[in-house]
């Protein structure tokens, strides 16, 4: 917070003072967006007065409450679904195929273990790892080679993407639940909130379980 900025402070305090036009962008911004925007792609589009964290907190707090509310992931803002609605939801709407249990035993150890290589992974999950589940992580988006290893082999290494955190509706990788929540399917939709996250949607072409090592 900027000290003795008359714009920041709470939402309710301050949303009249934010101009309704800048509201109204930044709303059409995130609602066009199929991931978080970030502040400096809101900032280009909105003048420097009122700051841009002002008109977000302001725009955050109209949504409060809603069903769909305004929040912070991957380092920018997306609109999601309101968690408290999520078993409700699940009645009408259609669930996208999830990831394969091995997929998402993979995805849990290069979240925690990042930058980590295959056979660390192997070693970390008792298990190998195929070909096609690290195939299918990338397909989707979830993990990126991150380099190579200084060893035998100089293998890759691999970590998550941005997309990883949008997906599960983290800010930043320190806001990562216990592992056990990520590799747990719980009933219903995608969740934003964590503990209890939401495996990501599985590609066109499904991985099979990988076999124990």
């Amino acid at each position: 917070m900027i000290a003795n900025d008359p714009f920041l402070g709470t939402p309710q305090a301050h949303a009249a003072e934010i101009p309704e036009d800048s509201l109204r962008v930044a709303e059409a911004l995130i609602f066009a967006s199929a991931e978080p925007v970030p502040l400096r792609a809101l900032a280009q589009l909105l003048p420097e007065l009122p700051p841009v964290e002002a008109v977000m907190a302001a725009l955050a707090g109209r949504y409060a409450g809603r069903g769909v509310e305004l929040v912070e992931a991957a380092g920018g803002w997306q609109f999601r679904t309101a968690p408290d609605l999520t078993a409700r939801l699940t009645r009408v709407v259609r669930q996208s195929r999830r990831l394969p249990r091995a997929a998402m035993e993979t995805l849990a150890v290069i979240a925690y273990h990042q930058p980590v290589t295959r056979p660390e992974i192997e070693e970390a999950r008792g298990a190998s790892l195929s070909q096609q589940t690290l195939d299918l992580l990338l397909e989707a988006g979830l993990i990126r080679p991150a380099g190579r290893k200084e060893a035998p082999g100089r293998p890759t290494l691999w970590a998550t993407t941005p997309a990883f955190l949008a997906q599960f509706g983290l800010r930043d990788l320190r806001e990562l639940p216990r592992r056990e929540d990520l590799v747990v399917e719980p009933p219903g939709i995608a969740d934003p909130s964590p503990p209890g996250l939401m495996e990501p949607p599985l590609p066109a072409t499904a991985a099979g379980e990988d076999e124990p090592a």
